[in-house]
């Protein structure tokens, strides 16, 4: 299942980060493994990449055309973004960055609660390991 990632749009700064924080070793590995191809991005255009998955509550990866992939494994542990399975953010630009916040979307019948905000990590171009 592919994780829906819905985007918004806002010209206010962000402000608020509240993720807990884990030691490595606390965390189990995402799934799939992946290779890294490349050096780290600070930012990702929204139009190179399509859909989201989220691997686990630290690890979200970044589907783009031509089987590109980014995954961004976040600096602390964003509680309730897997079983959320799915983020919104804010941006004012064109493109998500490193120091950027997402927040979990719960849903309630037919109405969605956002969660507590958590910070992005870099974008780094991998190959999944199958």
């Amino acid at each position: 299942m592919k994780a829906a990632f819905l985007p918004a749009l806002f010209l206010t700064p962000l402000a608020l980060s509240a993720c807990s924080k884990d030691s490595p070793r606390d965390l189990p590995p995402p799934s799939p493994a992946a290779e890294a191809l490349g050096p780290a991005r600070d930012c990702l255009p929204l139009t190179q990449f399509t859909s989201t998955r989220i691997r686990d509550d630290r690890t979200i990866d970044f589907f783009g055309a031509g089987r590109k992939v980014w995954r961004v494994t976040l600096p602390n542990r964003c509680g309730g973004l897997k079983a959320a399975d799915t983020f919104t953010y804010e941006t004012s630009l064109s493109q998500l960055c490193r120091n950027d916040i997402i927040y979990p979307l719960r849903q309630y019948g037919s109405s969605f609660d956002r969660g507590a905000g958590c910070g992005m990590g870099p974008f780094v171009p991998v190959k999944l390991v199958r």
